[in-house]
């Protein structure tokens, strides 16, 4: 196998693909380098088909190499491990806009594996991945349907940037990812800075112009390629037979076992109707036991072909979906808060069958979580976590930990909400709020965002603005289309399309979109973002009249947390030799201490208030210079006849005399007493004498 490498500039920096050197032996594989950003996708496939199943099986691996970035793995082993949360992003990343193009009847396993070797901040290696993995495929054996590509964009000072530098990310108002076909876009994954609708389009515009350019040099390469596709597997099942079905099916009947307002019911009734025709079915055509397991999975398919096709005829021809709503009406919506006594703030969004409880707790600094990335180094004060137990669409499932689609989720919901997060000055306090999603039938993700601005305001988490979420979907037949307000489960899976737009009264803060057509115009897209924000100002009026504001007070169960600064060059003065002064401190008043040595941020937290103010006080004095007439809470470390002498703050101890006692003796205290005293002399040497304040 002959090397080959294309190079092409393209965004102000070089992109090479190479092929021929490196994995010989997988189904396909791409060296691709985007400025000094490189990564491996390969791709491979199973010989046999797996059985059973009515989807491709795919699976998408996104392999972060901690010598990409001339690191070395933290923890004690010291090698990679299980996939972070940041590769399983990137791997749902490459997946969403390749899905879609695999033909719908490959049923061996395919896996693509996108291997960073080298990473440049500047130069996203997931976003890459979406190329080379798309490049990978079409070269392969594996029958694979188009070509995708993938942009980050940007937004500084008025101007649409695509692949921004980090630099410029940070003074960004935009931080998008956009993949999609020549023909359209196809995923969107980002958070925004409170942008309008029209700035949100104008940036996916921008994207789609430079995908095209991605796509263009893929297609360059492409032509010198001759690949035979491996035959998709041919069905063992009589297909005439399986289309002669059909005609068993009273599309009258089926639309009342489909357009009913709940789901669980529905979900019943139509399979209920789809058990006994498929029974007729098997009697009439005299198939035995033994072939109608063959049947089962394609007579189901048809089935749902003939669900779909007739629930988006009555969406298109008459407008009206499946519950009996209109393309604009939102399901009921419902809000309380304050209904866990214990936690720091908690509410329950629910809207139709979905429903979010929103929990948040409040930490002290010491508990930020860490971030060691391959690109990012660091702390994070707020999280956002999401769960989706199998109960919440009544299922019986395994619970092995969290799920890919629980962390994409949860994600997403985070970007929405971190745009109305208070900085540490104004509010040091770690947050981390959980959506447990308890009924789920259409954007479990966004009734997250909406729990979640609840749940803060309860919590008394100074945020200035509420922010809530909806999901749209669309229909698109022929020249004719519907947009969907608060789409269904039902309408995600037979719709065309599925965006999330999630913001404040001011503007967009998160964007996910997953599309399934090609040709979606900037016309429609421009309709659905606008359909979108009428629908939010709805929500988030709902919101307002919930609660309006955040608690003017915190939850007595939450820490206390109050902070200073100290001059940084005397942070060790604070932490003494072996750490022995600041744990001392903290072991007296019972309470968590942060420096920060580079600000002097001194950060003191604790459950009990009094305590907090007390170490606050003691640490203060610790740095303040003595002068006659102050007054400090000190602390008898020593008994003598003629006195007691009381250390005012570390390392600072003066003497009261038996005669500045007023009318008590040395011998009524003990060593560890508390004893308010005043400076009343200080002599040349810096030795201070005390007296008791009564």
């Amino acid at each position: 196998m002959s090397v080959k490498e294309w190079k092409k500039v393209l965004f102000g920096k070089e992109w090479t693909f190479q092929h021929g050197k490196v994995a010989k032996q997988s189904a396909g594989s791409i060296w691709a380098r985007f400025g000094d950003s490189v990564v491996l996708a390969t791709v491979n496939v199973s010989d046999n088909i797996v059985e059973g199943i009515d989807f491709v099986p795919l699976t998408v691996e996104f392999m972060e190499k901690f010598y990409a970035a001339g690191k070395i793995p933290g923890g004690f082993v010291k090698r990679e491990g299980k996939p972070s949360e940041s590769g399983i992003l990137s791997s749902r990343l490459i997946d969403r806009p390749i899905r879609p193009l695999f033909p719908k009847r490959l049923r061996n396993e395919v896996q693509v594996i996108v291997t960073v070797l080298s990473v440049d901040p500047d130069c996203p290696a997931d976003v890459l991945g979406i190329s080379a993995a798309s490049l990978t495929l079409n070269i392969s054996k594996i029958p694979f349907d188009g070509i995708a590509a993938g942009v980050q964009v940007g937004y500084v000072d008025g101007e649409f940037i695509v692949f921004p530098t980090v630099e410029q990310l940070e003074r960004s108002k935009i931080d998008i990812v956009v993949a999609g076909t020549k023909d359209a876009i196809t995923m969107v994954e980002g958070e925004a800075k409170e942008v309008s609708e029209d700035e949100m389009l104008k940036a996916l515009m921008v994207a789609h112009e430079a995908i095209k350019e991605i796509v263009a040099f893929q297609e360059e390469i492409l032509k010198e390629f001759q690949i035979e596709k491996m035959p998709l597997p041919e069905p063992k099942y009589n297909v005439e037979l399986v289309e002669k079905f059909a005609e068993y099916v009273d599309m009258n009947e089926l639309e009342k076992r489909i357009f009913i307002r709940g789901k669980q019911e529905r979900a019943e009734m139509a399979d209920d109707y789809y058990e006994s025709i498929v029974q007729k079915f098997f009697g009439d055509n005299n198939i035995c036991e033994e072939e109608q397991e063959e049947y089962k999975i394609p007579l189901k398919e048809k089935y749902d072909e003939l669900s779909k096709k007739l629930m988006r005829k009555i969406i298109i021809e008459r407008g009206m979906r499946a519950d009996g709503r209109g393309p604009k009406d939102i399901r009921p919506i419902t809000c309380e808060v304050g209904l866990l006594p214990r936690t720091h703030g908690s509410s329950l969004f629910t809207r139709g069958e979905t429903q979010s409880l929103g929990i948040v707790t409040l930490g002290s600094p010491a508990e930020e979580q860490i971030i060691d990335t391959l690109v990012e180094e660091g702390t994070k004060r707020f999280i956002l976590h999401y769960n989706f137990p199998p109960f919440s669409t009544g299922e019986v499932k395994p619970l092995r930990g969290t799920s890919r689609r629980e962390i994409g989720h949860g994600h997403l919901a985070e970007r929405a909400v971190k745009a109305i997060i208070p900085s540490e000055d104004e509010f040091p306090y770690v947050i981390r709020v959980v959506s447990e999603i308890l009924e789920s039938n259409g954007s479990s993700s966004m009734a997250t965002v909406c729990s979640a601005s609840l749940a803060l305001m309860d919590a008394g988490v100074p945020v200035k603005k509420h922010v809530a979420g909806v999901a749209m979907g669309l229909v698109l037949e022929g020249d004719k289309s519907v947009v969907l307000t608060d789409i269904l489960g039902l309408e995600d899976h037979w719709g065309d399309m599925d965006f999330k737009v999630a913001g404040t009264n001011d503007g967009i803060t998160a964007f996910q979109m997953d599309c399934k057509v090609s040709g979606v115009s900037e016309e429609l897209l421009r309709t659905a973002l606008y359909q979108a924000k009428e629908a939010r100002m709805f929500i988030l009026g709902k919101l307002y009249e919930t609660i309006s504001e955040p608690r003017k007070e915190l939850s007595p169960y939450a820490p206390r947390i109050s902070w200073f600064y100290i001059d940084p060059s005397r942070s060790g003065e604070l932490i003494g030799p072996g750490g022995r002064i600041i744990k001392s401190i903290i072991k007296m008043f019972d309470v968590e201490i942060a420096l920060d040595d580079e600000s002097g941020k001194v950060t003191v937290s604790g459950v009990n208030a009094e305590k907090v103010n007390e170490a606050v006080e003691y640490i203060k004095n610790m740095f303040r210079d003595v002068n006659v007439g102050d007054v400090y809470d000190g602390k008898v470390t020593r008994v003598e006849n003629y006195g007691i002498f009381v250390e005012i703050a570390p390392g600072k101890t003066g003497l009261t005399h038996a005669s500045k006692l007023g009318n008590m003796k040395p011998n009524a205290f003990k060593v560890g007493d508390r004893i308010k005293v005043e400076v009343v002399s200080i002599d040349e040497t810096g030795r201070f004498q005390l007296r008791r304040v009564e």
